[in-house]
């Protein structure tokens, strides 16, 4: 299982990213600047932040104070505006501790903060925090001063003021009576003080602003704004990370609907330099899975050293993707350790990523999205955990593949697809092999669908055609799992004529002495054998008992004598599929030395 925390780790090639951010803040003439990390929820927006974090404290010799502001803690108990500044000066003057002229400073902006949240600007929080209560007189004097800073103050107002500041309640003359309340003059003293600090301050000051898209949108605006104070002073940046389309939305409900084109102005002279999270294909996708699995695995889950041997080199290949091909499953597994058994155990997790892989970055529901990768995977694994406990003799691939259609199908046509199994007596609806016989022919195929799957149509084109197939399969099992959900996909490429031809042979071989199954894997082509075997042991998990020994187990076992690279899918696949080997196993592969070592 995997927590669903923002990573530290760079598992998708984000780093690309995080650099052009990191070239523009060490430029000193692109300062002050505000930076847009912009991606939809889940997509990484919170893992690049961390990235830029990490290079800026490697690179730049402590030159630059990083401060966090997350928009969405400080949501319904203070005003964004008032929040983003205290927290500016609070995380300065923990640094400043030592420095009285400095620090003076600090408790000055402080003290400037919490007038201008009493003034009306900003909301009651100082006030509260002061110890005033909101109440009665108290009360009415914010709504007071309130009314002064919006101009509709009338002598009613000013007498609510008089009778506060005059009542003496502790802590209101420290707020309301130690200078004349004038909104320009309190902001405009804000802001210098503001220039002095980080003048004197010497450091460059970078803020992440994170979640601003899970604000209200008044929250949202408020934030935005409060960045103004910021984007003429020497030596600050902002980086905000957030959903551009929330942002957008904020934007027009708190101005009444303005148009697209006054949006777009509006968040161009507050975001001045915008950065798209990139879009993840299926490479990525494959190699987030890779390290996905590896992170979890209890021998290398534990071992960092040879996690970030893999993450690297699973990055260097994709930022080489503009003329490599894809790591091999064998060469990733190689990365974490070549020798070590245990590694066999990944090669079947390895194998499902590379069927998951393509319909993850392809579907519109998912598209590639890590968050919801992460949780896909972590519904496929309560479901194969439940399976296991109850026993039941189901492929993890079928789970996966019916979870997957949950995910990017309604729940109409999710419910039709259960109505299908459970109105037939074994769990094997016919339309599922009229489907598959149809793949062929689209306008055939989509005839066949339920009005339900009709909007789906393109998906369930994929998807029918994923491996496994569904036909002539017992589906009651995925039924009774599919309390919760998640994905699957294979990356099939056809077979040559001569591979397809020895594929055909070693599925019906039934004699490990078949001089005929001998012949078809000697003229299997270089580079396809792994994929002969794994449509061999594809079939073979159709079998629900293992106590005889069937139909193309004798071709699988002889593959795996004669070419030593399909070994590792042969061994992890009966250490999976028959924990207890059968006796008819252990006879077979006893005097095997290439298995037993």
């Amino acid at each position: 299982m995997w927590s669903d925390t923002d990573s530290k780790k760079d598992f998708l090639n984000y780093s690309e990213a995080s650099e052009i951010v990191v070239n523009v803040l060490k430029t000193p003439s692109m300062l002050p600047i505000s930076i847009g990390v912009f991606g939809s929820w889940g997509t990484g927006k919170s893992t690049i932040l961390n990235l830029i974090e990490d290079t800026i404290q490697a690179e730049t010799n402590n030159d630059f104070i990083i401060i966090k502001f997350d928009a969405w803690l400080y949501q319904g108990f203070d005003d964004a505006r008032a929040s983003l500044l205290e927290v500016i000066t609070l995380e300065i003057a923990k640094l400043v501790q030592d420095n009285e002229s400095l620090f003076k400073k600090t408790k000055k902006i402080s003290k400037r903060i919490n007038k201008l949240r009493l003034f009306g600007l900003f909301t009651e929080g100082a006030a509260l925090a002061a110890g005033v209560p909101m109440f009665g007189m108290a009360s009415k004097a914010i709504e007071a001063v309130g009314n002064g800073f919006n101009g509709q103050a009338n002598e009613e107002d000013a007498e609510a003021v008089n009778k506060f500041i005059e009542s003496g309640q502790e802590g209101t003359k420290d707020f309301l009576n130690e200078e004349a309340l004038s909104a320009p003059k309190e902001i405009a003293a804000l802001k210098t003080e503001l220039e002095e600090l980080l003048t004197e301050f010497n450091k460059k000051i970078i803020v992440f602003v994170d979640n601003l898209d899970r604000c209200l949108p008044k929250q949202t605006i408020q934030t935005l704004e409060s960045l103004r104070l910021f984007l003429f002073m020497k030596n600050t940046a902002f980086v905000i990370a957030a959903d551009e389309d929330m942002v957008r939305h904020a934007v027009k409900e708190h101005f009444n609907g303005i148009d697209e084109k006054h949006v777009t102005d509006y968040l161009d002279k507050l975001i001045q330099f915008p950065v798209k999270v990139p879009k993840i294909s299926t490479r990525e996708v494959r190699a987030y899975l890779f390290l996905l699995y590896a992170s979890i695995h209890p021998t290398y889950g534990q071992q960092q050293e040879k996690l970030e041997n893999l993450r690297e080199g699973l990055e260097k290949n994709l930022c080489l993707s503009w003329k490599e091909d894809p790591i091999t499953v064998n060469d990733a597994l190689e990365l974490l350790d070549s020798d070590a058994p245990t590694v066999q155990n990944l090669l079947t997790d390895f194998g499902v990523a590379d069927r998951i892989a393509p319909l993850l970055a392809s579907s519109k529901n998912v598209e590639g999205n890590p968050r919801i990768v992460k949780r896909m995977l972590n519904v496929i694994s309560m479901r194969n955990m439940v399976a296991s406990a109850r026993q039941m003799p189901i492929d993890l691939k079928l789970i996966a593949k019916m979870a997957l259609f949950e995910r990017c199908c309604d729940s109409k046509a999710v419910s039709t697809l259960y109505n299908e199994i459970n109105a037939t007596a074994d769990g094997k609806p016919e339309i599922f092999e009229k489907l598959e016989l149809s793949k062929e022919d689209f306008e055939q195929f989509e005839k066949l669908l339920p009005s339900e799957w009709e909007k789906y149509k393109w998906f369930i084109f994929d998807w029918i055609n994923l491996e496994p197939t569904l036909s002539n399969r017992d589906l009651r099992p995925l039924v009774y799992l599919s309390k919760e959900t998640v994905p699957l996909r294979v990356i099939s490429k056809g077979l040559s004529e001569p591979a397809s031809q020895a594929f055909n042979l070693l599925l019906r071989t039934n004699k490990v002495s078949s001089r005929a199954a001998l012949q078809a894997i000697s003229i299997i082509p270089d580079g396809e054998e792994m994929k002969v075997m794994g449509l061999i042991l594809d079939e073979l998990r159709k079998n629900s008992n293992w106590a005889d020994k069937p139909n193309g187990y004798a071709g699988a076992f002889l593959l795996a004598k004669e070419r030593e690279e399909t070994r590792p899918q042969f061994k992890a696949f009966f250490s999976e599929v028959m924990p207890t080997s059968k006796p008819w196993f252990k006879t077979s592969v006893k005097d095997e030395e290439w298995f037993n070592n």
